[in-house]
């Protein structure tokens, strides 16, 4: 027979101390900082546009939110960041990178894979001192993925020999002739978005064309706004500006820029605006390498994807001595540029971001702050939770 006996608490049990106001105040406060790390890990994290690589399709000041759903988030490689010996960088005071615990990079799956036109934003590739999640974030548009070929003649796009319509406001620099600088164009200059961010207010100043002797401005403007400034009977010419570099500057001539002075074998000479054709690597894709292409994947087989043994030899890939002859390709990537075509340190300079580089997609100007306006001006209300294309 079965018998229950009452779970009466003994006469001289207390009841439990209710929590202090601190303490709650403590566990929530934890709580919140544990919530906000998980979603800025998983799905969106902020960021702020500090230079004018992507005028006018994003502007210095801009406050973005980066969706990390849509690539899918990836696990850190220095979850810890511990360093295993107390060595620093000269100068610097940092950890040696090289000492860190690092992890293989993992992507959990997300809604989409990188397309053409994304605003991507991504770790710098070139930055071999420290490990890829601890390396400077770079925001620029997706021009090519993988297993596209591009090319760029006098400035438009094609992939794969066919005219590629690019998103966003792409703009040129141009040398813009006036016989009279004055407010008027000054004024013009402002209401058109125009901007120079290393003058004091923000606006470009009268210049004299070394090589003509004429007066004018050097500016960076939408193709639209060019148009507008040649139809102004101030304007006695409007022509291209820059885009023309000394030779080794671009990849693959420079076949590991910033990293080593490996230089291609083969080079090719392009410019900003006359580029390739040049290949964008695919995963699984077999290459045969040469002297004319090993500039190509030289930063692919020896840092991209952490094989042993790589140097670079007379033009070739070497490993542990020897010639490379022929590399699989382990992973995607994709081939970036600011919509500010002339004052832009992108692709073209550096070479492919690999696709455990990539971060997030930029979707919304959430924020946007002038950095040359009074402070009655100072918001870009007209920004404000701007979606970004």
């Amino acid at each position: 027979m079965l018998s229950f006996r009452s779970q009466r608490p003994a006469p001289h049990a207390q009841p439990p101390q209710p929590k202090s106001q601190s303490r709650e105040w403590l566990n929530s406060l934890v709580f919140a900082v544990v919530a906000a790390t998980l979603i800025r890990w998983s799905a969106v994290e902020a960021y702020v546009i500090p230079s004018e690589s992507m005028e006018h399709s994003l502007l210095v000041g801009d406050y973005l939110f980066v969706s990390k759903l849509h690539y899918g988030p990836t696990t850190p490689q220095t979850p810890l960041q511990v360093p295993l010996t107390h060595q620093t960088l000269p100068g610097l005071g940092w950890p040696s990178y090289s000492d860190l615990i690092q992890l293989p990079t993992y992507r959990f799956p997300g809604f989409s894979s990188v397309q053409r036109n994304d605003v991507v934003v991504f770790h710098v590739p070139h930055e071999q001192q420290r490990p890829a999640d601890l390396r400077t974030f770079l925001v620029k548009r997706c021009i090519a993925v993988a297993g596209d070929t591009l090319t760029i003649r006098q400035g438009q796009v094609f992939l794969n020999g066919q005219p590629s319509v690019v998103a966003g406001q792409p703009q040129t620099t141009y040398f813009m002739a006036v016989a009279h600088p004055n407010d008027e164009v000054r004024q013009a200059l402002h209401d058109h978005g125009v901007v120079d961010y290393t003058q004091p207010d923000g606006l470009p100043a009268a210049v004299v064309d070394p090589e003509t002797g004429t007066t004018g401005y050097v500016i960076s403007c939408p193709a639209p706004v060019a148009a507008y400034f040649r139809q102004q009977p101030y304007v006695q010419a409007l022509t291209v500006a820059g885009g023309v570099l000394p030779a080794n500057t671009l990849f693959p001539d420079a076949a590991d820029f910033h990293v080593s002075g490996a230089l291609s074998a083969a080079p090719r000479g392009w410019q900003l605006d006359n580029y390739g054709p040049l290949p964008v690597p695919k995963k699984g894709q077999t290459i045969q390498l040469t002297p004319a292409n090993a500039a190509i994947y030289y930063k692919i087989v020896s840092q991209y994807e952490h094989n042993q043994g790589i140097t670079w030899q007379n033009g070739m890939i070497a490993q542990h001595g020897r010639p490379l002859t022929s590399y699989t390709i382990k992973q995607n990537y994709y081939f970036m540029m600011g919509d500010n075509r002339h004052n832009s340190e992108d692709s073209r300079f550096w070479g492919f971001v690999p696709e455990d580089h990539v971060v997030g997609k930029a979707v919304l100007v959430w924020f946007s702050l002038d950095p040359y306006a009074d402070l009655l001006h100072k918001i870009r209300w007209s920004r404000l939770l701007r979606p970004v294309s």
